[in-house]
């Protein structure tokens, strides 16, 4: 018998519920346990770019390679059925007499499909819930009653003092993979890396920065061994260098560590360097994370339709196509919006600060369409997230969460505020 784990976007050992119950139901039915990752399609966009592009596609390739070096390290692989998507899936099933898969659940539209496809074809599906920070069993309200303006949901959570899981160990061993008489080879995803950018951010090219789980690790450790939790509130609207926010967006994007990790880490900091108002706020931005997970369980059409989750109709407007492009180029006008495309463009990462800028200003100064932003940003992030993205679009173009009906960031005086000395668009001149 084989068991099927499906990686998702879990690409983890250490805290992997999901993983963690297939490898109890492998060793319980003495199965064999076939770990995979299914190839994506990269289909072009109404808006002409595909879904994916140079650095998102590297960083995924680089989670991926390291994830196989840990399951080889446990005596096990990582495969890839030949088929893209969920086709290939059902088709490895099949010739692999499995009947069972095992992977982690994702409430957003199109990994919904992927797991009713599954069903369709007769497969047993054990999804596992395990991205985000609060177990759904532990919250004070039904999904469907989530309540939408985030402080009203925060303030909920808090009160029932709602708390994450902890965190499981990695297993010491893996079952083995079953023995192959197909053509099923094991991952051999080439990663084509774009050249490092030396004004990153985020230098994922660099040591110490990839998509692992590994490196994920170490920056856990490095970065609460620090002093920066303690002073995060005053530099997470900074633009430049490493070391203004916590940084571990790609890392949850892609599943090299969970939030549970995270918050374990934090509470040891506390306990060691004190709690403060800043550490208070990386709790807060995990449950921003969470809030925006409901939101697309609670909205998943919805988020996805331009006007959101505005009851009454949204004007039609003819779409601004030649802004739009010098948005995505960086060539607006404005040099601080331009220089946040230039560093998107050129290194997949952006800070919080210029997200919502440059946002704000394809939707309300070029009113722009709202879902191709959107589109533009998960074909540039490292960080891509599905339910995080179309929530906080959908929250600046005023038909998502945001109780006052939109926000419009005034680049000059945002610029005033955050580089005042210029320093940022300097930086960014040049692509």
């Amino acid at each position: 018998m084989t068991i099927i784990y499906w990686f998702r976007r879990d690409r983890r050992l250490s805290d992997n519920p999901a993983l963690t119950k297939a490898v109890a139901l492998a060793s319980q039915t003495s199965s064999a346990l076939l770990p995979v990752t299914l190839k994506d399609d990269n289909p072009v966009t109404p808006w002409g770019f595909t879904r994916f592009g140079c650095h998102r596609l590297a960083f995924e390739a680089q989670s991926l390679a390291g994830l196989q070096k840990a399951l080889q390290g446990l005596g096990s692989d990582l495969y890839q059925p030949s088929i893209s998507g969920v086709s290939g899936l059902i088709d490895l099933a099949k010739r692999m007499d499995a009947t069972l898969i095992v992977c982690e659940a994702i409430h957003a539209p199109e990994e919904s499909d992927e797991i009713n496809l599954l069903k369709d074809a007769g497969l047993e599906v054990i999804s596992v819930e395990q991205s985000a920070l609060l177990p759904g069993e532990s919250l004070p309200f039904e999904i469907n009653q989530t309540p939408i303006v985030f402080s009203d949901f925060r303030r909920l959570v808090e009160k029932a003092k709602c708390r994450p899981r902890t965190p499981l160990d990695s297993p010491s061993k893996l079952p083995a993979p079953p023995e192959f008489t197909g053509d099923l080879r094991p991952y051999a995803g080439a990663i084509d890396l774009p050249a490092l950018d030396a004004r990153s951010a985020f230098p994922y090219q660099a040591d110490g920065w990839h998509a692992d789980q590994n490196a994920a690790q170490a920056h856990l450790t490095r970065y609460f061994s620090s002093n920066l939790p303690q002073r995060y509130k005053q530099t997470r609207n900074g633009l430049i260098g490493t070391d203004y926010s916590t940084k571990f967006s790609p890392w949850l994007a892609v599943g090299a560590i969970s939030a549970a990790q995270i918050w374990q880490a934090l509470q040891t900091h506390e306990a060691t360097h004190g709690s403060n108002e800043s550490t208070y706020w990386i709790w807060f931005e995990l449950l921003w994370r969470d809030h925006f997970q409901l939101m697309m369980q609670r909205f998943p059409t919805e988020l996805f339709a331009r006007s959101g989750l505005v009851k009454h109709p949204i004007q039609s407007r003819s779409p601004n196509t030649q802004g739009f492009k010098r948005w995505c180029s960086g060539n607006t006008g404005n040099a601080f919006i331009d220089a946040a495309m230039r560093e998107l463009a050129a290194t997949g990462y952006l800070s919080n600060r210029m997200r919502q800028n440059v946002a704000s200003f394809l939707i309300h100064d070029l009113h722009g369409d709202w879902l191709a932003g959107a589109a533009w940003f998960e074909h540039c992030l490292i960080d891509f997230d599905v339910r995080s993205n179309q929530g906080n679009w959908a929250y600046i173009a005023g038909v998502g969460t945001d109780p006052r009906g939109g926000r419009r960031f005034n680049p000059q005086k945002q610029a005033h505020d955050y580089d005042r000395n210029a320093a940022y668009q300097q930086l960014w001149s040049m692509p």
